[in-house]
């Protein structure tokens, strides 16, 4: 089997009054490739298999475990000259599985290293330059290790890689070829933060090798009886719920809501403050951190639509972000980034006992919450517009403190002529999310979306396409505990951390919805 792939290599489609506007990271640019199925190519001591999940076509090709196995693809080239030669494989043991890649009977790449990818299903690809000769050329890729060869899904011959105009694509792409499920990481918030992006971008897209990486990321810590080795004794251990309902909904399989009913179990006996607030851990006794919300609230509001427990879910969701709100939020809109009921810790104020300073993503993850559990909730729910009031007020103070010059915000939101301050990546993805977000559903008037669409252009100016094709996001605060103003400046800036890359998705998601279905 031949298929064609073609990049458009035009940059993103931005949004300016409801109407497409071209912002070209690079010269418009039409490429092409042709992809080769492996289980059509001529084989020896190697046998096509169905297994693994994933795979296109009619399946993938298992090389036998012998030094001398295997593919040979022939292939066509529209001219001579160098070009890309790149391959969909997977290997499933901790140990790479070398070949040597042959172009019309010579060895052109001796012993090109195919690393593992921390399972069967773990498909990535590799690429490598191959001098072809216009017209009909062969490929070989020979295993040179008694182990053999990966298994190899395809062959795509041309300069393609992932479309540079859907920056979600790309952006997941990269990741997967960067981080097996296994390197991905643990149970975290930002692996659920990132992974839920992704399957936001496989409901658009279909691709089922991206539910397959989620899965298999999950399946690590879920056994076959729905157990989950984890007390739950922060909020942040339970965003990555998010992931385990997406999989029932996508599988059926019940030993994902299992595992989710044990975070919606241990918010039963979870600690609050004295008007109900969930504390941020039980090591963060008596506090309110702006993070927490996104953490719990929307999984707990997707649980109850999903599992029948609406009676309950939509009340606490929206008592929650008003308590946060009532604790947290400012007459400027914002938030502070965290609360003490007790007083007792070092950052609490004498008097409001809120710590001192708008840390950006803190913010940012109180926005995202917030306009998500309006979706969740009914539209009659008697606290509606409650919340969207504390919604309206946060944008109010978003749009005010964005960087004119740039489009983004402000480590430090409220403070951005302060000295050593800077503009960090993710919150400004979140902040973009949200006023987007707000003009769509009409919380806000459509005077807002501009800010938005600064706000696209300003994340996107923080996102490149390196030589080897992947992309990377850079200016990304790692995580961080309530502090001061020197504390917060003087994070560490990561690129392609998942903070950013996660909230990213979301961002560019939302904003290539209203592409296709403009404001307004």
């Amino acid at each position: 089997m031949v298929r064609q792939f073609v990049s458009v290599l035009a940059g993103a489609a931005v949004l300016l009054a409801g109407a497409p506007v071209a912002a070209a990271p690079a010269a418009a640019e039409t490429q092409a490739a042709t992809v080769y199925e492996a289980e059509a190519a001529t084989l020896f001591h190697a046998v096509v298999e169905k297994t693994n999940t994933g795979y296109s076509g009619t399946g993938y090709v298992n090389y036998d475990d012998e030094a001398g196995s295997y593919v040979e693809w022939t292939v066509n080239a529209d001219r001579a000259g160098t070009q890309k030669a790149t391959f969909r494989f997977s290997v499933a043991t901790a140990a790479a599985r070398p070949m040597d890649i042959s172009v019309n009977g010579t060895v052109v790449l001796a012993g090109t290293s195919f690393p593992s990818t921390g399972g069967g299903a773990g498909w990535q690809m590799l690429s490598v330059r191959v001098p072809l000769r216009a017209g009909v050329n062969t490929i070989r890729a020979t295993a040179t290790a008694a182990s053999g060869g990966p298994h190899v899904d395809w062959l795509a011959v041309g300069d393609w890689s992932p479309r540079a105009d859907d920056w979600s694509t790309a952006v997941v792409e990269s990741t997967m070829r960067r981080s097996t499920p296994v390197t991905l990481g643990g149970w975290g918030y930002t692996q659920g933060l990132y992974l839920y992006g992704q399957y936001l971008v496989f409901k658009r897209t279909g691709d089922p090798r991206y539910l397959a990486y989620i899965k298999a990321w999950a399946d690590r810590f879920v056994d076959a009886n729905g157990n989950i080795s984890n007390s739950f004794n922060n909020l942040d251990s339970m965003q990555s719920g998010n992931v385990l309902l997406a999989l029932y909904a996508e599988t059926g399989d019940v030993r994902y809501a299992t595992a989710a009913a044990k975070i919606r179990k241990r918010l039963d006996t979870y600690p609050r403050t004295a008007d109900g607030g969930f504390w941020h851990a039980t090591s963060r006794q008596h506090q309110l951190w702006s993070d927490g919300v996104f953490m719990v609230l929307p999984f707990l509001a997707r649980y109850g639509k999903q599992f029948g427990d609406t009676a309950y879910t939509d009340d606490e969701v929206v008592n929650q972000l008003l308590t946060y709100a009532r604790h947290l939020q400012v007459d400027n809109g914002l938030l502070k980034h965290a609360w003490d009921e007790s007083g007792a810790q070092p950052w609490s104020d004498p008097v409001t006992h809120r710590a001192p300073e708008h840390w950006c993503r803190a913010i940012g993850w109180y926005g995202m919450a917030s306009t998500q559990i309006l979706d969740l909730i009914p539209a009659d729910h008697p606290k509606r517009q409650q919340l969207i009031a504390v919604v309206r007020k946060l944008v109010f103070g978003m749009v005010r403190y964005q960087d004119p010059q740039t489009g983004r915000w402000f480590q430090v939101v409220d403070k951005g002529g302060v000295a050593d301050n800077w503009t960090e990546t993710s919150c400004s993805s979140m902040y973009t999310y949200t006023i987007a977000k707000a003009v769509q559903r009409g919380y806000v008037s459509r005077s807002y979306f501009p800010a938005a669409v600064k706000g696209y252009r300003g994340v996107l100016d923080k996102v490149t396409v390196g030589p080897d094709g992947l992309t990377d996001i850079v200016d990304i605060c790692i995580g961080t505990n309530v502090g001061d103003l020197p504390f917060y400046l003087a994070r560490p800036r990561a690129t392609n951390d998942l903070h950013g890359l996660g909230a990213f998705l979301l961002m560019n998601e939302l904003m290539g919805d209203l592409r296709r279905a403009p404001v307004g």
